[in-house]
């Protein structure tokens, strides 16, 4: 980030400096058009019950508007590019919609799977030492995990960091939350600046708290009544139970 101090010497002239504030921490994830979505689905979504979720909504390429199912009332646009939904304060997109819908969906998913790749190649990570993140307070950085994570029932993992710090975790296998477990931003930390790079799925345990971006080879599943704060972005399929969902 970069900000213009004017200032002046001791004599009459005055003089712009810029000052480039750059947060700790490996460089973000570039998501393309997928930083559009705070939802998108290789295959399908579901919710029930409703969910609210505030941000745009995908599913993949050659996935009809039937794969958005139960707890998603569509209403089609008057110009056929995408719908709305009483559950969804943003736009709706599939592939079956009108143009320029196909070849949207098509290069979202292009990003997304470009951004998984990313965040999955990045070298040198800090390896974490046990499979459970419980009351751990990780700083900015990138971790990874050799097999799958989980956070056990009333527990809390915080990243503790400023509103420039990026954090990647880099997870082998799956990410499971227990009920009332909370992923805390504290420092100024913010969600859009975490990265989840989990490969074979995320489950987030009932009334929990969950901020970041998640970029996972195969489903997500939110327990009821949680909360996140960031992007569900699935090469496979999202089902939702009565969540708060909205963009970092």
């Amino acid at each position: 980030m970069a900000y213009l101090v004017t200032a002046s010497d001791a004599s009459t002239a005055s003089y712009t400096v810029t000052v480039t504030v750059s947060g700790a921490g490996p460089a973000p994830v570039g998501l393309g058009n997928a930083g559009n979505f705070v939802l998108y689905a290789g295959t399908g979504l579901s919710s029930s019950p409703d969910s609210a979720i505030t941000g745009d909504v995908g599913v993949g390429p050659g996935v009809t508007h039937t794969a958005i199912t139960t707890g998603f009332t569509l209403i089609p646009d008057p110009s056929g590019a995408f719908a709305t939904a009483s559950q969804v304060v943003g736009k709706v997109y599939a592939f079956d919609y009108a143009p320029p819908s196909p070849d949207y969906v098509s290069s979202t998913s292009d990003d997304m799977i470009t951004a998984y790749n990313d965040a999955a190649a990045r070298p040198n990570p800090i390896v974490l030492a046990s499979s459970n993140l419980d009351g751990l307070i990780l700083a900015p950085g990138l971790y990874s995990a050799p097999g799958s994570l989980n956070l056990s029932v009333n527990t809390t993992l915080t990243l503790n960091g400023g509103p420039n710090d990026v954090w990647i975790i880099q997870v082998a296998s799956g990410l499971t939350t227990g009920a009332n477990t909370n992923i805390a931003l504290t420092g100024g930390a913010v969600a859009k600046n975490v990265f989840w790079l989990i490969k074979s799925g995320l489950t987030i345990g009932a009334t929990s708290t969950f901020n970041g971006v998640i970029l996972t080879g195969t489903a997500v599943t939110v327990g009821a009544n949680s909360v996140i704060v960031g992007r569900l972005l699935s090469q496979t399929a999202i089902t939702m139970d009565q969540n708060t969902i909205s963009n970092p």
